[in-house]
């Protein structure tokens, strides 16, 4: 795996110095979900001191989120939040407004998106049709994308939605139990690439809220 882009989450950092070591960039992921799963709060002042150890480019980290919170609630999260937005991804949540997606965007260069709520099932037809009103208002309100990472969307990487990178838990947790190289399974993966720019669908509703 060697030369591979890496994401470690602050829930299991195990594996961190190896990927720094051997990687070309780390997604730093905040942890939250795996907390909110654990019924657990999350550790902000940990993560924090975890970022100021390690962050720097081309590492990035996922800004602290409210797992089924608010917009209000998202915004007075992420406001203590101390690092250079070029290092910085905010999550936005697919069940929340169009609206706060559309101010995260013009506040950062790079943006996540997280699938939660009624979009929490990857590759409904109702995800489907929420990713494009996300692409469709991004296209119509910005000449060129913001970079868009999909949390948990790897295997969207050759879907019609620009993706600028993604991430999963796949091969860590099945390549051994599939009996199949890490290696060999990056490969499949990174063989393959998204639309370069969004092109809505003629069978997909579009109607933006």
């Amino acid at each position: 795996m060697r030369g591979r882009h890496f994401c470690v989450s602050f829930a299991d950092p195990r594996d961190l110095e190896t990927c720094l070591e051997i990687g070309q960039s780390l997604m730093m992921d905040n942890g939250a979900f795996t907390a909110y799963t654990k019924g657990k709060p999350m550790n902000k002042p940990g993560f924090y001191a975890w970022c100021e150890e390690y962050l720097a480019n081309p590492n990035w980290a996922v800004i602290p989120d409210v797992i089924g919170g608010s917009v209000e609630e998202q915004r007075e999260y992420m406001s203590d939040w101390p690092f250079p937005k070029e290092l910085s991804a905010p999550v936005w949540h697919l069940n929340l407004p169009l609206e706060w997606l559309q101010e995260l965007a013009d506040t950062y260069g790079k943006v996540c998106f997280g699938s939660s709520g009624e979009f929490w099932q990857i590759g409904t037809r109702k995800w489907d049709q929420r990713m494009d009103q996300a692409f469709e208002m991004l296209t119509k309100t910005k000449r060129h994308l913001p970079w868009v990472h999909g949390m948990r969307m790897l295997g969207q990487s050759d879907g019609r939605w620009p993706l600028a990178s993604a991430d999963s838990s796949n091969i860590a947790r099945h390549h051994a139990e599939l009996n199949v190289s890490p290696e060999v399974m990056a490969q499949r993966i990174d063989a393959v690439q998204p639309q370069r720019k969004w092109k809505p669908s003629s069978q997909l509703t579009l109607d933006i809220e």
